[in-house]
């Protein structure tokens, strides 16, 4: 029980940090209970496997905190009507797995090496395990630290620097040195030592805010121009409506609600994800011939100097096999088939331009390692609603340059807006505002959506580029550079929102070097690893 109690209390603090509901404050100390308790194990404790005590706590503590904070994900439903155990079990329990595996490494290492170096493992070996979890296909970073403090964009200015992996080396550096400064304490060390360790911890969660406040309240950048941009919201229930609707009547409907909502000169109609998805999807090698798609040309006939960009489900064929993508498959004719969700920018007299989404939804728009877990799993992610084939995606991120302004628009969608690196390649193409085109209506009246709109704000903060949202259901939103939220809509209102977006062309250090800190931390975890091991082999040489 005396290692039960602090471990519930790093839960606790984990869950009551977390937007959208929390308070992040909280974050700074959540983890130190959860390291006195490896401590105490490791010291103190009579158990002969310390280290599955270890794991087994660590895992109660980050199953907790995942359920408190992700458990939403219960309300997906699948086709059948029933929840789907894939949305929850992969999420909660794996990444609760896979947390406590990390903490795991860190007692091992510590107990080798030594507290002090095993607290600098324990912050390294964290960062590369949230690197992991935005680089590899079973990715899901919505628990990564650096998203903690996404509904306080004031104090976070600092990201455009160092992102929010920076955020996460802030929060694990201060939770090392909290634990570090109780220890000084609980050893009864000179009152003078504490003080300056406490001093200490104060500046370093201090400082970082105060110069994040200075950053917001000096913000001064130009914009190079603006753009009059109307985002809609057709409010399309995904479970009775988006996927089963006519496409002819979903997208008719769109184009009235764009039609009813037009005052003044409109640079860009958007649209949320998959906004045209119907029965089918749009073939790509028919994009001119397509009757959607010329309907929206013809409305924008009637709107001189108009682009719409929006989302859609589209497909494309390979009447070659030798042509077919890695993962495209195969139809019951024998037709080799890739299906992707693409965001489309729509100008008469042009050529359709073409995104396909890149981060996939782990279960849902991708099999993970298909070729190495399918042969084995077969159709059980299918039975458990998740998929059994892979989208197509884009390699390279793609912008929709406007030909009548200055408006060079990065399509991104939905997911793909939880990754900062990944957005700030849209930045280093060229874009000057961000689009992200979204349907948040999956989980219902839930933390799911609110928790995705806030961490939007993280990526206008990192960038330093306007965000125009527009979400199937809401939240749809204008966000500026500095991550605050100017105008949004209610969640389940079907309407549209007007926003001037301003444009701004300088690349942030953050949007050059993406997570240089997580890169960082590979680098040290190597060294810490070869260092051990070339001091354990030095003392076993033999003397001469």
């Amino acid at each position: 029980m005396k290692y039960l109690v602090p471990a519930l209390i790093s839960a606790v603090l984990l869950s009551i940090s977390w937007p959208t509901y929390g308070i992040p404050f909280l974050i700074f100390f959540a983890l130190v209970p959860l390291l006195m308790v490896e401590h105490q194990i490791s010291k103190f404790s009579k158990f002969k496997r310390k280290g599955s005590m270890v794991f087994g706590i660590s895992y109660l503590t980050f199953i907790i905190w995942n359920i408190v904070t992700t458990g939403w994900l219960y309300n997906s439903m699948n086709p059948d009507g029933t929840h789907s155990l894939f949305a929850v079990v992969v999420p909660v329990l794996v990444n609760a797995l896979l947390m406590a595996f990390t903490f795991q490494l860190y007692h091992w290492y510590k107990n080798a090496a030594g507290t002090y170096f095993g607290l600098v493992f324990f912050v390294a070996i964290w960062m590369c395990f949230e690197k992991l979890h935005l680089s590899w296909e079973l990715t899901w970073p919505w628990l990564n630290f650096g998203n903690v403090f996404a509904d306080y964009p004031k104090l976070i200015q600092w990201y455009d620097t160092f992102g929010s992996t920076g955020g996460s080396f802030w929060i694990l550096i201060v939770n090392v040195f909290a634990f570090y400064t109780l220890r000084i304490w609980e050893a009864g060390r000179k009152q003078k030592a504490l003080l300056k360790n406490v001093a200490i911890l104060l500046g370093l969660i201090g400082v970082p805010m105060l110069i994040s406040l200075i950053q917001y309240h000096t913000f001064d950048e130009k914009p190079i121009g603006t753009v009059n941009v109307l985002l809609l919201q057709p409010e399309l229930d995904p479970y009775t409506e988006k996927y089963s609707k006519d496409s002819l009547t979903i997208l008719n409907d769109l184009l009235q609600l764009a039609e009813e909502n037009s005052k003044g000169q409109i640079d860009y109609y958007i649209g949320p994800e998959t906004s045209i998805p119907g029965f089918g999807s749009i073939s790509e090698t028919g994009f001119e011939q397509s009757l959607l798609l010329n309907t929206v040309k013809g409305f924008l006939a009637k709107h001189p100097k108009s682009v719409f960009a929006t989302g859609i489900s589209s497909h494309k064929f390979y009447r070659n096999p030798g042509e077919k993508s890695e993962t495209a498959y195969q139809l019951s004719d024998g037709t080799f088939v890739d299906s992707y969700n693409s965001a489309v920018q729509i100008i008469p007299n042009q050529k359709i331009e073409v995104y396909h989404k890149a981060k996939l939804v782990p279960g849902v728009e991708i099999f993970p390692y298909i070729r190495v877990l399918k042969p084995v799993l077969g159709n059980a992610m299918l039975d458990l609603g998740g998929t059994n084939t892979s989208l197509g995606i884009d390699k390279e991120r793609k912008v929709f340059s406007n030909p009548y302004n200055k408006g060079k628009l990065a399509p991104i969608i939905c997911y793909e807006s939880i990754y900062g690196e990944f957005v700030g390649d849209y930045v280093k193409k060229g874009a000057n505002f961000l689009a992200i085109m979204t349907n948040d209506s999956w989980w219902g009246v839930s933390q799911g959506h609110e928790q995705l709109m806030a961490y939007a704000k993280l990526r206008a903060i990192e960038t330093r580029r306007e965000i125009a949202r527009s979400a199937n259901s809401g939240i749809s939103a204008h966000i500026d550079a500095k991550g605050d939220v100017l105008a949004d809509t209610l969640y389940l209102d079907k309407t549209a929102l007007f926003a001037k977006i301003n444009l701004y062309d300088k690349i942030t250090f953050y949007s050059r070097t993406g997570d240089i800190l997580s890169r960082l931390s590979i680098f040290i975890i190597g060294f810490l690893v070869v260092y051990y091991f070339g001091e354990k082999m030095l003392k076993r040489k033999p003397k001469k």
